[in-house]
Formats: C-alpha cells, structure tokens, sequence
C-alpha cells in the first residue's frame, strides 16, 4: 500500500533521470496529472500521456535531455508529506534556487508554480520545489 502517491511520483522522476530513461510511468490520478503538466509547461519534461490499455490508467511522462544528456531536472523535493502538510500564504511562498527553480503548490484555484500563485494572489499547500 502506498502512502504518498506524489512522493512516488517525483522519485519515480528523478530515478529515471539519473538512470537516463527517454520517459517513466506511473499509476494515474488527476492530482498526478496536473502536476505532470505544470511540469511540462514550465519545461523540466517534454510530454505527458495517458495510457488507456489494458488494466489501470498510467501515467506517461517523456523526460528532457539537455547536451551530454543532462537531465533538465537537477533536484526536485517533496515539502508536504501525509504527516506534515506544509500550506502558505502568497506573500511567503518560498523562492527556490534564489529564483532558478520553482515550488507547484495546490491551491483552490488548481495545481500552479509559485509565480502563477503569486499573481493571483493565492496560497495553498506547498507540493514540491523543482529546480
């Protein structure tokens, strides 16, 4: 049984950068989806796809490669966990990398990067930093 599905998710990233996978896949969810696409937008991954064969929903995320093969994604953390929820105000959501990374929080208004919370002026519950 699982416990943080977006913990195993972002680990599922970063093993697969570190290993040099073209992409991963996951179990599906909404939440994992959305994350998934702030991640696309922002450009840590290339492209995001759901897979409707047989059995369970999964989750498809291609991964980005810069020169050398370097993953685009150099770090990424999970701040809220199941036994400690991390929520913020907009006025203190913290920068990440002095500004080179971004935080994904999810807020009433969706999933966003702390840029977009910032600009509409909305806080919530602090997902991850990525940078």
């Amino acid at each position: 049984m699982m416990t943080d599905p977006i913990s195993d998710m972002l680990t599922r990233i970063r093993n697969a950068g570190l290993a040099r996978h073209d992409r991963t896949e996951m179990p599906h969810s909404n939440l994992k989806e959305h994350l998934a696409h702030v991640l696309k937008r922002e450009g840590f991954i290339d492209d995001v796809r759901t897979s409707d064969g047989e059995g369970p929903k999964k989750l498809v995320l291609v991964l980005r490669y810069g020169k050398g093969r370097e993953s685009a994604i150099d770090g990424i953390r999970r701040v809220s966990t199941p036994g400690r929820r991390v929520y913020v105000r907009f006025d203190r959501i913290p920068r990440v990398r002095s500004g080179m990374g971004i935080s994904i929080l999810s807020t009433s208004r969706g999933v966003m990067t702390d840029k977009d919370a910032r600009t509409h002026r909305v806080g919530g519950e602090l997902l991850c930093e990525v940078w």
